[in-house]
């Protein structure tokens, strides 16, 4: 956890000893009470010092903290801290650009209700929209690019629990092609990715990697009896930073891949960046550069630029690329035995289509 994280356990725990007026709170008690918040939150070894509470103190009264009304009662050699009047930083009025702020994260929210794992939201923005007069616009005025219907699946809450409870899942799997497995996983992670959600684990039978599954090729799972491993070596903030996408490939390495887009598609690469790594080489002439480990949603990508972008480096990507042009090429060469399609509306190519950059 952060220290501001732990900063806001502290500052709430003083708050809770300064409202109260029939109890006494000496220096001695402010520790005590923000290292028994501590140990609540954190557990053991996270235990503050007289010289900590001080620079907490210090900041809550400051223009940057809350302002808060503390003063300092002598009590013959020592001294106890209480509010002198009605206050708490939790009741503080907010500013025009907090409320606004606010409200725009209760319109946000409002797109998450009724998901499975966020039941918690329902009684959060409750909360907001009472304590605040918080009404989110009823009217979505930003769209999400998720499948709600996949979202709201079983699995994925399941999943979750599991992870959040360090509970090992058994999961029947079954391929595009038909074949099942079995498998007992240590669940670590879920991501989205095109629509899709993710699971990363480690299968009880090969602890040594990290398994992708896709739940949306998940036909059951349930809890399993075997003892879980925790994830101590593999940080899932850093997991994704050198791959488009989901998939790391055994033993690939990053590499740098030169790419060059047309005029037309160039100023749209540059705006929306295809990587954290991309970095404009030849802006005249349309160059971007990448490193990354290449793998199939990296693949698939290029192929959504169509004749709009060129790999210009590593050679044996552009060979890869190179073979599925000409295997398209020979499909597209021969005569397609298809169904009569007299029947089916022609749609008109407008211009409206060519404005628009999918």
């Amino acid at each position: 956890m952060s220290s501001n994280r732990y900063a806001i356990i502290r500052y709430q725990a003083l708050d809770k000893c300064f409202r109260n007026k029939y109890c006494r709170f000496y220096m001695e008690d402010l520790i005590e009470a923000c290292n028994e918040a501590l140990y609540d939150f954190l557990g053991p070894n996270h235990e503050v010092k007289r010289r900590q509470i001080f620079d907490d103190i210090r900041f809550m009264e400051s223009e940057q903290g809350w302002n808060i009304p503390l003063e300092r009662i002598p009590d013959g050699k020592r001294v106890y801290y209480r509010y002198y009047k009605p206050f708490s930083i939790n009741e503080r009025p907010l500013s025009d650009d907090e409320m606004n702020v606010l409200t725009q994260a209760v319109s946000t929210l409002n797109r998450f209700k009724g998901l499975p794992q966020f039941e918690w939201i329902e009684g959060l923005l409750a909360n907001l929209e009472d304590k605040f007069y918080l009404r989110g616009n009823g009217d979505y005025v930003i769209g999400f690019e998720q499948n709600l219907d996949y979202l709201a699946s079983k699995h994925l809450h399941f999943l979750f629990n599991a992870i959040v409870n360090k509970q090992v899942v058994r999961v029947d799997y079954q391929t595009f092609k038909g074949k099942s497995h079995t498998w007992d996983i240590h669940p670590y992670f879920i991501k989205q990715y095109n629509n899709r959600w993710f699971l990363f684990g480690r299968n009880n039978k090969y602890m040594d990697e990290i398994v992708t599954i896709p739940l949306d090729r998940i036909v059951t799972v349930e809890s399993s009896s075997l003892p879980y491993i925790e994830n101590k070596d593999i940080d899932f903030d850093e997991y994704f930073d050198d791959i488009i996408g989901v998939t790391i490939p055994k033993e690939a390495k990053k590499e740098r891949v030169v790419l060059r887009f047309s005029p037309e598609r160039f100023p749209y690469v540059e705006s929306k960046p295809l990587h954290g790594s991309m970095k404009v080489v030849d802006r005249e002439n349309g160059l971007v550069e990448l490193n990354i480990i290449p793998n199939k949603e990296f693949e698939a990508l290029l192929f959504s630029f169509g004749e709009s972008v060129e790999v210009i480096e590593p050679q044996w990507i552009r060979e890869v690329i190179k073979e599925k042009i000409e295997k398209l090429f020979k499909i597209y060469s021969t005569c397609a035995h298809v169904v009569h399609t007299s029947s089916l509306p022609l749609q008109r190519h407008s211009e409206m289509d060519e404005n628009i950059d999918v």
